[in-house]
């Protein structure tokens, strides 16, 4: 395969996919941005590196897009290197069950802190435990499905995945 025709489907795999984050976040406004429980079904695409380094890009912009509607430059700023972090990590996980941790733990212990720097009120364990929580039911609840999805377009080689 030529070399410009790759960073091109590399680039319109990570816009798609940051599109889709953004899409389904954004309508769900101030859920979304919850120190609490955050409704956020884009979580679930935290799996895709396991199958597409691309998505690792999508997802980290997506999320910065998003997160500048919710607590600014700082959120961008945080929240987008959490999900950058997690994405590299899970991309190395190889499985599933490994592949869903790094998101789910890193922004259970990273937002609660990054709350703290905005100055919102919360106590700390509490709200790791609820966005444990809701990264857990997000994450895991449809990313399985989406996973198990990936992995069958994958053997049926449905989609370029790289």
């Amino acid at each position: 395969m030529n070399k410009k025709r790759s960073v091109s489907g590399f680039i319109a795999r990570s816009g798609i996919i940051a599109s889709l984050y953004v899409v389904l976040t954004l309508p769900l406004g101030a859920l979304a941005y919850s120190p609490f429980i955050q409704v956020r079904p884009a979580e679930a695409l935290t799996i895709l590196p396991l199958f597409m380094p691309s998505s690792i890009v999508g997802v980290t912009i997506g999320c910065m897009i998003v997160n500048i509607f919710g607590g600014g430059l700082i959120d961008m700023a945080i929240g987008g290197s959490i999900t950058l972090i997690a994405g590299l990590i899970t991309r190395y996980s190889k499985k599933f069950y490994f592949g869903v941790l790094p998101p789910i733990i890193l922004n259970a212990l990273g937002l609660p802190l990054m709350f703290l720097l905005l100055d919102i009120e919360i106590a700390y364990f509490y709200t790791f435990l609820q966005i444990l929580l809701s990264q857990t039911i997000w994450v895991v609840g449809l990313g399985y499905p989406l996973y198990r999805f990936m992995q069958r377009a994958k053997e049926k080689e449905m989609f370029l995945l790289y």
